[in-house]
């Protein structure tokens, strides 16, 4: 007989809050880096250690590969009413590059300091990750069944767009979520602290809508020739104009509903009257989380790459950059008719990769769920809808008709800059905010 089995009655339980932060701090010692070529370590080896852990409290998940060490783990747990539809909670394994030169910290060592774990992806995503595993153990150490058939991903391959991922599981294992009709992940359940005229008081933004991607490479076209001769077809002249027309352009303002609720709802939370023209006043009360509100404003369109040339004197006859597009709902086709004019007739305008705009409405009873375990934990906080400029896995999901929210809970400190940690320097997550996430989640879960 094994005296240590953790489902003996008599043995003392560890709760989810009790190990989230060693397993974040496990998943963050892995360096899972997604470069977005192929060049990096893959996500295998996280995803073998979410295979122990589940192993170890007698649960069998499926690791499946898209391609050697491009890996993703799938488990479903039965739910206490199966006559329901089903759930998908899921997270990513893969994180974006860390240049350890930049980071006050090891972005790979998971170091405990002033409270928090440091490391690449405490913020974007292994938190949730380590939330969604320590509820999952605890299910199979005490016998319990979340509210409903769950199926849990932790998918390879988000920060790339999920080609080798999210994607791919709904091209090719699309079994998994059969019955599915909501799922959570990232980026929203976190809160911000709001100045109100009676004091401080929290709110936790859920995310309801996500901006579309268009990941684009510019291609410019023109003459070689020797760097002495003068050349009116020089291709990175010709790129640079595109450039400069494009970071000039002024994208039209669109207040879709999940960003008017959230900015009405915190013009009255903190008396600051706003208008269309005149956001100023209102986006400071956010701090750190107006960068996400500001990208949900129109369209977007930025540069983050450049390649030409090959030497000194040598006049190349191409050159390209790379530029990240995000659309609000129903605005693909129109943000590429505007690229493609602002690149003018010497610039070629090629998609890399694309993804849809989605947007769920805030209400229902799933959304009712996550607002009630959000307030059991923190009763007086607002809990409001928000639009992420970025994009999730829940793009993939979507194509099967499931409808995704962002929901990763965390109470966060109100000095903690949190936002713009997402693929930023010295990502850190206060531990306080792990054990407070892990039972928040937890509560969802089973109430849900």
């Amino acid at each position: 007989m094994n005296h240590n089995d953790p489902t003996r009655s008599d043995t003392p339980q560890v709760r989810p809050e009790d190990e989230v932060v060693r397993i974040c701090s496990d998943l963050i010692r892995i360096d899972s880096t997604n470069y977005g070529d192929g060049s990096g370590p893959g996500e295998r080896a996280a995803a073998e250690y979410v295979m122990g852990e589940l192993a170890e409290v007698g649960l069998e998940a499926e690791l499946l590969e898209s391609e050697p060490g491009r890996a993703t783990v799938v488990l479903r747990l039965e739910g206490q009413d199966p006559t329901r539809s089903g759930l998908a909670v899921h997270g990513h394994l893969d994180v974006v590059p860390a240049n350890a030169d930049d980071w006050q910290a090891d972005p790979f060592g998971a170091e405990e300091r002033d409270g928090c774990i440091w490391g690449r992806g405490a913020v974007d995503m292994k938190d949730m990750d380590a939330m969604i595993l320590a509820n999952i153990r605890h299910f199979a150490r005490t016998g319990t069944k979340p509210a409903r058939d769950t199926t849990f991903v932790f998918f390879a391959d988000e920060e790339a767009g999920g080609t080798h991922g999210s994607h791919w599981l709904v091209d090719h294992h699309p079994q998994w979520f059969e019955g599915v009709s909501e799922a959570i992940s990232e980026v929203g359940g976190y809160s911000v602290t709001l100045a109100t005229p009676q004091g401080e008081r929290r709110a936790y933004l859920l995310q309801t809508a996500e901006k579309g991607i268009a990941w684009l490479r510019l291609r410019a076209h023109g003459r070689a020739g020797h760097g002495s001769v003068p050349n009116d077809e020089n291709a990175i002249v010709r790129l640079a104009a595109a450039i400069g027309r494009i970071a000039a352009h002024e994208w039209p303002r669109e207040y879709i509903a999940s960003v008017r609720e959230l900015l009405d709802s915190v013009s009255e939370i903190t008396a600051t009257p706003y208008s269309d023209d005149d956001l100023e006043a209102l986006l400071d009360t956010l701090g750190g989380a107006q960068g996400f509100v500001r990208g949900t404003l129109q369209d977007t369109a930025n540069v983050t790459m450049l390649e030409s040339g090959y030497k000194h004197n040598v006049i190349p006859q191409s050159a390209t950059a790379v530029v990240d597009c995000r659309f609000l709902p129903g605005h693909e086709d129109d943000l590429m008719s505007t690229v493609r004019e602002l690149a003018g007739e010497h610039v070629e305008v090629e998609v890399h990769h694309r993804d849809v705009a989605i947007e769920a409405a805030f209400e229902g009873d799933l959304v009712e769920a996550m607002k009630q375990s959000l307030l059991r934990e923190d009763p007086g906080a607002a809990v409001l809808p928000y639009c992420l400029s970025g994009g999730t896995d829940n793009k993939a999901l979507s194509r099967l008709g499931i409808r995704g929210y962002g929901f990763a809970p965390l109470r966060l400190p109100a000095d903690l800059d949190f936002a713009p940690m997402f693929h930023g320097i010295d990502e850190r997550v206060p531990t306080a905010s792990l054990q407070f996430g892990a039972r928040v989640l937890g509560d969802f879960l089973r109430t849900c």
